[in-house]
Formats: C-alpha cells, sequence, structure tokens
C-alpha cells in the first residue's frame, strides 16, 4: 500500500473486490449503500479502504437513502458511488432520474441477479439491462458500462467515475454476479498511471455564476457547496439559475440539454470490442459474463469453418447503433446471448433493421450459457440468407 493508501500491483481479487480498488484510485471519497446479495462485497470492501485514504462509509437504511446520499456527497465536493443489485437497483431509479436532471455527478454498480422480485439472491443473471435506460421517468439519455472480468470492473469503474465528471451526469456500472464474484488477476498500476478526471469547477466569480449554464461542449461547470456561491438544486424542470420554471419552454431546453450532452458525445462515449468481424458471416454480440461464455462457443464454429466474429459491448447504453448498422450490411446475422430472455437482442434487431436476422440465446438466470445453445445459434446464422446479401 502506498503512503496515500493505493494499492499497486498484481492481485488475485473478486470483481466486486476490484471495484472498490477501482473507485479509490479514481478518486471517490464517499460510499453510501445497503448489503444486498451479490454486491454486499463491493460495500465490505469500501467500509474496509475509505477509513485508510481519508474517506467516508455511510451503511443506509435502504437503496432510495443510499442513492439520496451519494447526489448529497456529490454536490458536498467529493466523488460519491453506491452499488447494489435488482431489488435495490428497483428503488435507486426515482434518486437516479433526480441525479440526471440535476447533472450529477456520482457510479452506481449494480452486480445483477436473477430476478424478478426477490429472485435468486445469490446467482447470476443480467436481467436490469433495459431498467438501466428506461428504469427512471421521462426523458434522458444515460451511461452505462459492462464489464465482462474483474479486471474491467477496475478499469471501467475508474472510467465511469471519468465519464460522470465530464458530463456531469450519474453513470452506471452493469455488472453481474459472475464476474462481480469471479476471483481472478487484477493488476491495479501505479496511481501516477492512471487517468483520472478532476472536477471541472466553474472560474467565474460567484455574482456571474449559473449552476446550469452549459459551456461551449454543453456540458456546465460545477461548484461546491459552501464555496461561497448561490446554487439551487431541485427536481423540478429549471433554468439555468437552478430556479423552477415551470412551463413548456423551459421543460424543451432543458430536456433537449440534459439528451443532447450525451448524443452529441456518443463517439467519446461508446466503446467496444471487435474480434474478426471483417468478413464474417455471424457476429456474436455479448457483453458481461455472457460474451465471455460466447468465447468457446466462437472457437467450436471456427473449427466447423463458419466465419464467425465477436462485438463485445463495453459501454451498453448509449448503444452502438452505428456498428451495428455497418456490420449488418455485410453479415448473415447476428446473435445474442444473454441471460434474460430478450433485452439488448432486441436494440440489435431495431439496428439491423432487416438487413441480418437477429437470434436470441436467451436464459432465464441462475448460471451461465452452456456453449451448445450458442454453438446451434450460430450454425443457424450461419445459414441464413439475409434479405439484405
Amino acid at each position: 500500500m502506498s503512503a496515500r493508501g493505493i494499492l499497486s500491483g498484481e492481485f488475485f481479487m473478486n470483481g466486486d473486490e476490484a471495484c472498490a480498488e477501482g473507485a479509490i484510485c479514481a478518486g471517490c471519497r464517499f460510499f453510501a449503500g445497503y448489503p444486498i446479495t451479490p454486491a454486499t462485497e463491493v460495500a465490505e470492501r469500501m467500509a474496509e479502504r475509505l477509513p485508510e485514504v481519508g474517506g467516508i462509509y455511510i451503511q443506509m437504511e435502504d437503496e432510495m437513502a443510499s442513492m439520496n446520499a451519494i447526489l448529497g456527497a456529490s454536490w458536498g465536493g467529493v466523488k460519491a458511488m453506491t452499488s447494489t443489485s435488482g431489488p435495490g437497483f428497483s428503488l435507486m431509479m426515482e434518486n437516479l432520474g433526480l441525479g440526471i436532471m440535476t447533472e450529477t455527478p456520482c457510479v452506481v454498480v449494480n452486480i445483477q441477479r436473477g430476478g424478478p422480485s426477490t429472485g435468486l439472491p445469490t446467482l447470476v443473471g443480467q436481467g436490469d439491462m433495459m431498467q438501466a435506460r428506461w428504469g427512471s421517468h421521462g426523458p434522458y439519455e444515460i451511461i452505462a458500462l459492462s464489464p465482462s472480468s474483474p479486471q474491467e470492473l477496475f478499469d471501467l469503474t475508474i472510467q465511469a467515475f471519468n465519464l460522470s465528471e465530464k458530463y456531469r451526469t450519474p453513470v452506471l456500472v452493469m455488472s453481474d454476479e459472475a464476474v462481480g464474484h469471479m476471483t481472478e488477476k487484477v493488476v491495479i498500476p501505479p496511481l501516477e498511471e492512471i487517468e483520472v478526471y478532476p472536477r471541472r469547477l466553474a472560474k467565474v466569480p460567484p455574482s456571474e455564476y449559473f449552476p446550469y449554464r452549459p459551456d461551449s461542449d454543453g456540458v456546465p461547470p460545477m461548484v461546491n457547496a459552501g464555496d461561497g456561491y448561490r446554487i439551487h438544486v431541485t427536481g423540478l424542470t429549471h433554468d439555468e439559475r437552478g430556479y423552477p420554471e415551470v412551463d413548456a419552454e423551459t421543460q424543451d431546453w432543458l430536456v433537449r440539454h440534459l439528451v443532447d450532452k450525451i448524443r452529441r458525445n456518443r463517439a467519446d462515449i461508446i466503446q467496444y470490442v471487435e474480434e474478426e468481424t471483417e468478413g464474417a458471416d455471424v457476429v456474436v454480440v455479448g457483453y458481461g459474463i455472457s460474451a465471455r461464455t460466447a468465447l468457446w462457443p466462437i472457437e467450436l464454429a471456427r473449427k466447423e469453418g463458419i466465419r464467425v466474429g465477436l462485438l463485445k459491448l463495453v459501454t451498453v447504453w448509449p448503444f452502438a447503433e452505428e456498428k451495428i448498422r455497418e456490420l449488418a450490411a455485410h453479415v448473415s446475422a447476428f446473435v445474442v446471448p444473454e441471460i434474460n430472455m430478450g433485452q439488448i437482442a432486441l436494440e440489435v434487431e431495431r439496428c439491423a433493421a432487416g438487413k441480418a436476422a437477429t437470434i436470441l440465446v436467451p436464459h432465464a438466470g441462475g448460471s451461465i450459457h452452456e456453449p451448445e445453445p450458442i454453438l446451434d445459434a450460430i450454425r443457424r446464422g450461419a445459414r441464413v440468407k439475409s434479405p439484405g446479401n
């Protein structure tokens, strides 16, 4: 451990612990949460580690309070995070919308489990992917990342904090029980080698500051409560001052601003990993643990002579529409394994727009996919004669 309490080196740890270490490296110094399987290890690690780096951990009474607490902490000037799983994620939705409306940077980690309701507390699921996009009410955009390994949980947690500060918005890390509880080697670089975005604070005097007046890049700079600036934070439709203006004109300006600051920066936000998609007849589209589960069936299919590639979604929201449309012009089919009954597959199908088939490989949860259903779907995809080809 370094003098500042930051770990560096090679470690054998699970994904939940790696997530906590990523948050600390990103500068997170406040965590509020409620224990819930399979995300409890994130909270446990933060409870142990935050005091060592001068941070604060609070166990809240429930997930609604947890979400509110990190919003308040963020306005108080610290980077803040919470973690949860399905039932708690549902409870956070209203205050997630508050964070979006008030443009409050923070990070929410969801280690998904089998649902609905209490479901399978200790077993894997990926059923919250559409809830991540549409779970709160009203029109808005969200950023959500999906790690496939403990190393990626470390790396993407840092990236989530950076994106939250860059675009002044809550960012989601949509992991799953298999990745959260998977134990692998995690490399933590020295802190000076980690790119960490500081909070972009206003550089104007208090008399000239408007909390919601965007800079040229569409993102308003922040100030910290207590620094002498007049700020008004409300979930009501508000003007540049933060004052409520309950009319259609202000609503139109505000919603367009909230949406456009994400949509106009899609190229900066969206990430994916392509493997042998050029010249492929079939492309497997995966995220989280399902992207890793697909690797062996892909290898088996290649041994059978099928030209198959992999598109691993690192950013799930905003969705990689342009890449799917590009691939749909050349492939016969997409195969989408998900530990749900069909969510991201609907986005793939929408973007393919009939030019390529979309074959869902559903799984109700409780375990990862067996290789055979994915391999069978790849075989079916290779037999498809796409209308677009």
